[in-house]
């Protein structure tokens, strides 16, 4: 626009679209084609909607759902279908703010909340204020409905706005990638109340059961017990603020530790018999691991003449704010966690890596790095 007095001004927008980056037509994301089909394609980059910004992806963490989708064609009940990208732990930046003016700006840092809560039909109630659990729930790189819903291992992705949570420049991105998991851990033990200055137990010390020992010692827990098969898992769980560690098949020392809370993230009956007979009388047992679809064998008579509680925990809802302000001020220490990071085109590798809960803990994604 030229002014009266003959000067050339600029709207916003066109200053905006004169320094906002070329993006490329593609870039590579890590899909699963079906059972054992996992491959590293080069998918175009889509144009973004009025509400989405378009995020360059940093860092992604592969979760066991991944694994699932890889190994297995399906996580749980979810059945692929279609190919579908998969991820939903992720850092990474703004490259292209949102054309509607909502959300971070262009090179603001970012985790990402990977759900969207929905009502589904209306049929199936649930509590408004634990949208976690509506029915219609959709997650990023979840096969659970059809079309399905892709994940954020690509290079570039478009996402909403309302999905994204701006991080401190002082927050290493790397450790950033953690967040999500970790929120999961952080909803898992607010499941179980105030656990100041109380015995806890975690029986299964991957990833979510090593983030969850980080949140109880974060949270004021006096005794952390961890238990796992593994030396990996123990030595992190360790690191990360364990007081002690047990075999999990050590049964009789598991009982006699007789915790106030127990979280129970292995996902298998055994877990679960341990996470009861671990808990002292009164107890809480908290059960985030997700057991196979199906009846499956419980101790639920010694649940019963103990009066545990039992509390289901599954994904989270605002605890993602929580868990960023921790890592901000250094009050929550989930670095050793992290066991390994490959560049995105040795993903079968990475995921290779991953699938080995014996030699390691949380396995990234560098979208950044080159082989």
């Amino acid at each position: 626009m030229t002014t009266a007095n003959g000067t050339t001004t600029h709207s916003t927008a066109e200053t905006a679209a004169a320094v906002e980056p070329a993006l490329p037509v593609s870039g590579p994301a890590v899909v699963a084609h079906g059972k054992g089909d996992l491959r590293i394609d080069d998918l175009p980059v889509a144009a973004p909607g009025p509400g989405e910004a378009v995020v360059e992806v940093l860092y992604g963490g592969i979760c066991g759902s991944d694994l699932h989708y890889w190994l297995h064609g399906a996580a749980g009940e979810s059945i692929l279908k279609a190919p579908l990208v998969l991820g939903h732990e992720i850092s990474g930046r703004v490259v292209r703010a949102a054309a509607d003016g909502t959300g971070p700006a262009a090179g603001t840092p970012v985790a990402v909340h990977p759900a969207t809560p929905g009502p589904g039909d209306g049929t199936v109630k649930y509590p408004v204020e634990r949208p976690n659990l509506s029915p219609g729930c959709t997650y990023l790189g979840s096969a659970a409905r059809f079309p399905h819903t892709d994940g954020a291992f690509s290079r570039y992705v478009n996402l909403p706005v309302r999905m994204l949570r701006a991080l401190p420049e002082t927050l290493d991105l790397r450790t950033a990638a953690l967040i999500e998991p970790a929120s999961v851990a952080w909803h898992a033990v607010s499941r179980a109340g105030d656990v100041t200055g109380k015995t806890a137990l975690v029986i299964g010390s991957g990833p979510i059961g090593a983030l969850t020992v980080a949140v109880l010692k974060r949270a004021g827990a006096a005794r952390i017990v961890a238990v796992d098969m593994h030396e990996k898992p123990l030595e992190i769980a360790t690191a990360v603020g364990a007081d002690e560690v047990l075999h999990a098949g050590d049964t009789d020392a598991i009982a006699a530790v007789q915790a106030d809370v127990v979280i129970e993230s292995s996902g298998n009956h055994h877990g679960l018999a341990s996470a009861i007979t671990g808990a002292g009388r009164g107890g809480t047992v908290v059960m985030v691991g997700l057991l196979p679809t199906g009846p499956q064998p419980v101790l639920i008579s010694l649940a019963i003449t103990r009066e545990l509680d039992l509390k289901g925990s599954f994904r989270f809802n605002d605890e993602i704010d929580e868990v960023i302000t921790a890592l901000a001020d250094g009050t929550l220490h989930i670095g050793p966690v992290i066991t390994h990071d490959y560049p995105v085109t040795d993903a079968l590798q990475a995921f290779d890596t991953a699938r080995n809960s014996a030699q390691s803990g949380k396995v990234l994604l560098n979208f950044g790095a080159t082989s």
